[in-house]
C-alpha cells in the first residue's frame, strides 16, 4: 500500500516496474527459445520480484500483475513440454522451490503445480492443499491477495467436479470445495487486515483501495457457485455456514456488506429459498454500520423475481414460510441497529411489501402486517420531515394501489390510514392525489358509505387544512388542481341502491363541509349534481322507508341539497349558489313537487336581490333564471305569474339599456312555451317585445346624446328575429304588418347619418332578410304567411 508519494511518483514506479518485467521477460523468452530451463527460471524469478513492491496502489499494482501474469502463461506452456526442458514435472516442482525470494517462488510453484495436477501423476487435492498452505508465507495484504487470486485462477479448471477429468477416488467435490473455502478465508483475512494498517490520516484513501480489491475475494464465491457438485445439501450444510462464519467473524463493515451481497448474487435462488433461515440469521450479527437494507432488499427482489419467473415454486415459498422469516429478520435487524435512520427502516418495509405483493398477492393480511409494522416504527416519533423518508412512505402506500388497481382493496387495510397519519401536510396531499389518480385511472367506483368514509379520511389533506398553513398561502394552480381532483372523485362514488347512495352523499357532505370557504365552491357542485342524479332516478317516488335514518325520497334529498347550497351563500359564492338552486328547482319540477320548486326559485331570487351586485353577474343570472323558468312546467297559474312577473321586473331594472332590452325580449319566451300543453299567451309576448323595442329606441337616443352618434342597430335586428320566431310559431298578435314596420324601421335607422356603421350588424340584418325571402319562396302555409312581408 502507498504510505507516501503522489500520483506522478506512482506512475514513475509503475513504469520502472513494467520496464524491469519487460527486460527480464526478454531474456526469459530467449532462454525458452533455446530450451534452457535454468536461465528461464532465473529470469522469471527476476521479473516476478517486481511484484514485491509496496509502493503501488491496488489499481496500479493490478497493471503490473497483469504484465507478469501474461509472461507466466507463456512459462506454463514451456513447463508442459517436458521434451523441451528434459525435467520431469515432479523434479520441476522441487526445483522451483529453490528460488531466492518467497513471492517469486510461490508464483512459480503455483504455475508448476497447475502443470503437475494436469499430468495426473499426483492427487490434485494434495497439490492444492500444499499450495494454499504455502501461500500463507505472504502476509502483505495486496501481494497476498494477488498471489491467491493467481492460485485461484490457475487451479479453477483443475478442481474435482462432477464430470471433471480430475474427479476420482482420491479427489472429490468436497476436496475442491474445501480448497476454495480455505483460499477464500485466507483472502478475506488479508483484505480485512488492510483496514487496520497505515496511519489514520490516510484511512479514507485506504478504504477506497480496499474497495478496488473486493472482486478478488468475491471471485472465490463465484467459483463455488460454478462447481456443479455443490448441490443444495452441500450448500446448506457446508458452504453457506462456512462462508457466513467468515463474514460475521471478520467484523468489517465493507467486507460484510460486499460478501453478503455477493452471496445473494452468485448462488441460485432455489438455494436462498431453502436456506433462508440460515442466511437471514446472519444479518442481525453484522456490524451496525453495514448497509443491511440494500442487501436485504436485493435478496427480496431476487426471491420475488424467482417466484414470478417460476410460478411452480410458489408452494415452496409457503412451505418455508418465506414472508414470516423475512419479516422476522427485518424486525431483528431494526432491533440490532438502533441507530438505523428512519428512511432505512421504511425502505426495508417497502421491499418486504413489494415481495409480498409479488409472491403472495392474495394475502392482504401480509400487506396489512407490513403497514402495521411501519406504523409501530413511526409511533412516538414526530411527523416525518426527511424528504427521502416521506418519499419511501409514498412508495409504500402506492404499492397496493398499483398492484390491485382497486382502491377498494386498499380501503380494507386497517393500517393504511394509520401510516398516512404520520405524513406531513404536503406529503399527505401528494399521497391523496396518488389515491385519486389511481381511482380515475382504473375507473374505480367506490360503492359503500363505509368505504367512502375511509377514503375521505385518507384524502383529508385535500379536504381540509391539516396544519396552521392558511389556504391563501398555497400555490393557486396547485390548489385548483387538487380541488378539481376531489370534484372528479365525487363523481366516482355511486351505488345502485338509493338508500346506500344517499348515505354516501351524507358522508361526503360531512367531510367537505369542513373544507372552508375557499374549497366549497369546488366541492359542493359535484355533490349537488350527484344528489340530483339520485333524485332523477327516484323521480316521483315518495313516502317513508322503514328502518332507515334518512329515507331516500326526493323531498329528503332536496332538504339536504338546500342545506348544502346554503353554505355557498355564506362563503360567499352567490352566483354559484344561484345556479345550483336553479338546477335543483328544475329537478323538483321533473319530480312534480311544485312547493319545493317554488321555494328553490324563491331562494334564487333572494340571492339575486341581496347578494348579486356585479352588473355582468346580474345579466348572466337573470338569463339563467329566465331559461330555467321557461323549461319548468310544474307551476300553477298563480305561482308562475308571480315568478315571471319577478323575472320581467328584474330584467327591466338592469343597469345598461342593451342588457335590459335583451333580458326583456328573452322574457317573451316565458309566455309562449312550444309544447303541447305549454302556455301560449300571445298578447303578453307582444307586450314584452314592444317593451324591448322601446328600451332599444331609448338606448339609441342615449347613445346619440352622449356620443353624437346612435351606434349600430343590433338590438333592433335581434328583436326582429324574435318577432319572426313567434310569427312562425303562430302567435296571432304578431302580424306581417308589425314585422314589415320593424323592417322599414331598421332600414331607416341604418341609412341615418347618426347611425354608426357596423359590418357585423349589416351582415346579421342581411341574413335575416334572406331568411324571410327563403320562407316566402318555400311556399305552402308558411310561404303564404310571409308573402305580406316586403323586403
Amino acid at each position: 500500500m502507498i504510505t507516501g508519494g503522489g500520483f506522478e511518483d506512482e506512475e514513475k514506479w509503475l513504469a520502472e516496474g513494467i520496464a524491469a518485467i519487460q527486460h527480464n521477460a526478454f531474456y526469459m523468452h530467449r532462454a525458452l527459445d533455446s530450451n534452457n530451463l535454468r536461465e528461464a527460471l532465473k529470469f522469471s524469478a527476476l521479473f516476478l520480484s517486481e511484484l514485491r513492491t509496496s509502493r503501488l496502489s491496488p489499481h496500479k499494482y493490478y497493471q503490473l500483475y497483469m504484465r507478469a501474469f501474461d509472461e507466466l502463461r507463456k512459462l506454463e506452456v514451456f513447463f508442459k513440454e517436458e521434451d523441451r526442458h528434459g525435467c520431469s514435472v515432479v523434479d520441476l516442482y522441487e526445483l522451483v522451490q529453490h528460488a531466492g525470494n518467497i513471492l517469486p517462488r510461490l508464483y512459480l510453484l503455483c504455475t508448476v503445480g497447475s502443470v503437475y495436477i494436469k499430468s495426473k501423476d499426483v492427487s490434485a487435492k494434495d497439490v492444492l492443499k500444499d499450495l494454499v498452505e504455502m501461500c500463507r508465507g505472504i502476509q502483505h495484504p495486496i501481494r497476498g491477495l494477488f498471489l491467491r487470486s493467481y492460485l485461484s485462477q490457475v487451479s479453477r479448471d483443475k478442481l474435482a467436479d462432477i464430470g471433471s477429468q480430475y474427479e476420482g477416488d482420491d479427489d472429490t467435490v468436497m476436496d475442491a470445495v474445501e480448497f476454495v473455502l480455505q483460499n477464500f478465508a485466507e483472502m478475506n483475512k488479508l483484505w480485512v487486515r488492510m483496514h487496520h494498517q497505515g496511519p489514520v490520516r490516510i484511512r479514507e484513501k485506504m478504504e477506497k483501495e480496499r474497495s478496488e480489491l473486493c472482486d478478488l475475494v468475491g471471485k472465490n464465491l463465484h467459483v463455488l457457485s460454478q462447481i456443479e457438485g455443490v448441490d443444495l445439501e452441500m450448500y446448506r450444510d457446508t458452504v453457506l455456514p462456512r462462508v457466513l462464519e467468515q463474514v460475521v467473524n471478520c467484523k468489517d463493515e465493507l467486507a460484510q456488506y460486499y460478501l453478503m451481497d455477493c452471496i445473494i448474487q452468485v448462488f441460485p435462488d432455489e438455494y436462498h429459498l431453502q436456506t433462508l433461515e440460515t442466511l437471514l440469521g446472519a444479518f442481525p450479527q453484522l456490524q451496525a454500520t453495514v448497509d443491511i437494507k440494500t442487501v436485504l432488499s436485493r435478496l427480496m427482489e431476487r426471491l420475488s423475481n424467482y417466484a414470478l419467473s417460476s410460478p411452480e415454486v410458489l408452494p415452496d415459498f409457503l412451505q418455508v414460510e418465506a414472508f414470516t422469516k423475512l419479516s422476522g429478520a427485518i424486525g431483528k435487524v431494526i432491533e440490532a441497529q438502533v441507530d438505523m435512520p428512519i428512511v432505512g427502516v421504511i425502505t426495508l418495509y417497502v421491499s418486504l411489501l413489494t415481495f409480498s405483493l409479488r409472491v403472495h398477492p392474495e394475502r392482504l393480511d401480509y400487506v396489512d402486517h407490513v403497514l402495521g409494522a411501519c406504523v409501530e416504527t413511526l409511533s412516538g416519533k414526530p411527523k416525518l420531515e426527511d424528504s427521502r423518508a416521506t418519499k419511501q412512505v409514498v412508495t409504500l402506500l402506492s404499492a397496493p394501489l398499483e398492484k390491485y388497481n382497486d382502491i377498494a382493496t386498499a380501503l380494507t387495510l386497517s393500517n393504511y390510514p394509520r401510516v398516512m397519519d404520520h405524513l406531513d401536510s404536503s406529503t399527505n396531499k401528494i399521497m391523496a392525489m396518488v389515491i385519486i389518480q389511481s381511482i380515475m385511472k382504473n375507473n374505480t367506483c367506490v360503492s359503500t358509505s363505509d368505504k367512502v368514509d375511509v377514503l375521505f379520511k385518507l384524502i383529508k389533506g385535500l379536504i381540509k387544512d391539516l396544519d396552521e398553513t392558511p389556504v391563501d398561502e398555497l400555490d393557486e394552480e396547485d390548489f385548483k388542481e387538487e380541488q378539481n381532483s376531489v370534484a372528479r372523485l365525487i363523481h366516482m362514488l355511486y351505488n345502485e341502491d338509493p338508500e346506500e347512495m344517499l348515505k354516501i352523499i351524507v358522508v361526503v357532505k360531512n367531510h367537505i363541509m369542513t373544507g372552508g370557504p375557499k374549497r366549497l365552491p369546488y366541492t359542493v357542485p359535484p355533490l349537488v349534481f350527484s344528489a340530483l342524479k339520485l333524485v332523477r332516478k327516484l323521480q316521483v317516488q315518495d313516502g317513508d322507508v322503514t328502518g332507515e335514518e334518512i329515507p331516500a325520497t326526493p323531498k329528503n334529498i332536496f332538504q339536504l341539497l338546500n342545506q348544502i347550497i346554503e353554505t355557498l351563500s355564506s362563503v360567499p359564492s352567490p352566483e354559484l349558489a344561484l345556479r345550483l338552486y336553479l338546477h335543483c328547482a328544475e329537478a323538483a319540477s321533473d319530480c312534480e313537487i311544485e312547493p319545493l320548486a317554488y321555494e328553490l326559485f324563491t331562494q334564487a331570487f333572494v340571492l339575486y336581490e341581496e347578494e348579486v351586485a356585479d352588473s355582468k353577474a346580474q345579466v348572466t343570472a337573470i338569463h339563467l333564471i329566465i331559461g330555467t323558468l321557461q323549461r319548468i312546467n310544474v307551476f300553477g297559474i298563480e305561482n308562475r305569474d308571480t315568478l315571471t312577473h319577478k323575472a320581467t321586473g328584474y330584467s327591466a331594472k338592469l343597469l345598461k339599456k342593451p342588457d335590459q332590452c335583451r333580458a326583456v325580449y328573452a322574457c317573451s319566451h316565458l309566455f309562449w312555451v312550444d309544447k303541447q300543453d305549454g302556455i301560449k299567451d300571445g298578447e303578453r309576448v307582444l307586450l314584452c317585445l314592444k317593451r324591448s323595442l322601446r328600451i332599444a329606441n331609448a338606448a339609441q337616443q342615449m347613445a346619440n346624446a352622449t356620443r353624437g352618434s346612435s351606434g349600430p342597430v343590433t338590438l333592433f335586428v335581434e328583436i326582429l328575429n324574435k318577432y319572426l320566431y313567434f310569427f312562425e310559431k303562430g302567435n296571432p298578435h304578431i302580424t306581417s304588418a308589425v314585422i314589415q314596420d320593424l323592417v322599414e324601421l331598421i332600414k331607416t335607422e341604418m341609412q341615418s347619418d347618426t347611425t354608426t356603421a357596423d359590418p357585423a350588424t349589416n351582415a346579421y340584418f342581411a341574413s335575416t332578410l334572406r331568411y324571410i325571402q327563403f320562407q316566402k319562396q318555400k311556399g305552402g302555409v308558411m310561404g303564404e304567411k310571409f308573402d305580406a312581408v316586403k323586403v
